[in-house]
């Protein structure tokens, strides 16, 4: 009895062991399957199958290659859908490029195509060919928009360029888009040069040809009586008339020197000299500016500072030129109301907006209040606005009407 229960505990032993050794060669089997596997997937290598005809182990390869035909699957569908994308890039009118530092991971034809490149793999081909423009690319910030101008065979281009950031892979790479504006440039420039044009030969048509008929008249005058002083016939010169012509002739002529030395004045705008002020400050003073003309009308104008000491960057005398011209011009509209709000927005930029409840601005003149001379008042110049937006544009802001209509009329100007 002894000897059969120790039979049975060896028997039993042995058994453990041999299950023991095949339960970790098994594992240690599958796991070296396993293993092979995502090495191989990890090293983008495809093209192995386990065998599934053999007994042994049959489920476990079944499963492995499942996983693989899965895997196969996915990595098809991504790879559709990155050709997707890219041909629909491919065919859109802006470049788009894929920065990573100076690496170029990305670039679609249209980019290709409006920088002159066949391949682009690095931005240090665009110095070779257009100085600094590959820097500018570099240097662009995110969520910002930026403008660069270089010159080709075809002559000079200018494209707009924004920027953003992405994680591709654990890196962040910097999403560019940029396009070709150079023909709306060049339609917008041929249509301002059309207006001005327009507006200076209306001014110069309007004054020189009641000196050209009057000198005419005067000159017809004179022959006549230098060749029949006695001839009753003929009308004798009036020296109170030819006076008082003259006198015409000097005012027109001179009105004619002022226009032009108004157009020089708008084509010379001094480089502003910028310091750093308090727009509270700057406020007052031209509250205090324009008191007389306000309080004769009966008029009020307040100034509210939403964002707190505002603190600006730019020409103190330039800036306050601009905010006395819409002041004045409120005022010339009949306004009663006028209100100066100044705010700092979430991109840091300071926002101005001058608002007054007088008359609104007729939709066709809203189309040309920045046109130099063109005005709405009879005395009035035409220069105020355009000289508006040249300062601004120098101040790298903006200056634009937001709206005008029966309630208000709001200027708003921009600094960034």
């Amino acid at each position: 009895m002894y000897s059969l229960t120790v039979i049975l505990l060896s028997c039993l032993a042995t058994a453990l062991v041999v299950a023991i050794l095949v339960y970790v060669l098994t594992t240690k089997h599958l796991k070296d399957k396993t293993t092979y596997m995502l090495d191989a997937l990890e090293d983008n290598e495809t093209n192995f199958r386990f065998n599934e005809d053999r007994l042994w182990g049959r489920g476990f390869n079944q499963a492995l290659n499942r996983l693989h035909r899965l895997f196969d699957k996915e990595r098809n569908n991504i790879s559709e859908q990155e050709r997707y994308y890219g041909q629909m890039l491919d065919h859109v009118r802006t470049g788009v490029i894929v920065l990573d530092q100076l690496h170029v991971n990305y670039c679609n034809q249209a980019a290709r195509t409006l920088l002159g490149l066949h391949s682009f793999r690095n931005l240090n081909q665009l110095d070779d060919l257009y100085p600094n423009l590959g820097k500018t690319f570099a240097s662009l910030s995110c969520n910002s928009e930026q403008r660069a101008t270089f010159s080709t065979d075809r002559g000079e281009r200018t494209i707009t360029m924004a920027a953003t950031e992405a994680l591709i892979k654990g890196k962040t790479v910097k999403i560019v888009a940029f396009n070709d504006i150079s023909s709306d440039i060049a339609e917008n420039e041929e249509l301002a040069w059309a207006r001005l044009i327009r507006v200076l030969t209306h001014e110069i048509v309007n004054t020189i040809t009641p000196i050209s008929s009057l000198s005419d008249m005067l000159s017809q005058d004179i022959a006549a009586a230098q060749l029949s002083p006695d001839e009753p016939a003929y009308r004798q010169l009036d020296m109170q008339e030819l006076a008082s012509g003259l006198q015409t002739i000097s005012t027109s002529a001179k009105g004619v020197i002022k226009f032009v030395n108004t157009y020089r004045n708008l084509t010379k705008v001094p480089v502003p000299v910028k310091t750093a002020f308090y727009l509270r400050d700057l406020v007052d003073r031209v509250l205090q500016l324009t008191a007389k003309q306000v309080a004769e009308v009966g008029a009020e104008c307040s100034f509210v500072e939403l964002t707190e000491d505002i603190l600006l960057y730019a020409d103190e005398n330039q800036i306050a030129q601009i905010l006395v011209n819409l002041v004045t011009n409120a005022l010339q509209a009949e306004a009663t109301k006028i209100t100066i709000t100044a705010m700092i927005d979430e991109a840091d930029a300071v926002i101005i907006d001058v608002t007054n409840n007088g008359l609104a601005i007729t939709p066709e003149s809203q189309k040309q209040i920045f046109i130099p001379f063109f005005s709405t008042k009879p005395e009035g110049s035409g220069i105020g606005l355009s000289l508006s937006r040249q300062m601004m544009r120098q101040h790298n802001g903006t200056i634009h009407l937001a709206r005008s209509n029966n309630q208000e009329t709001v200027f708003t100007l921009i600094f960034r």
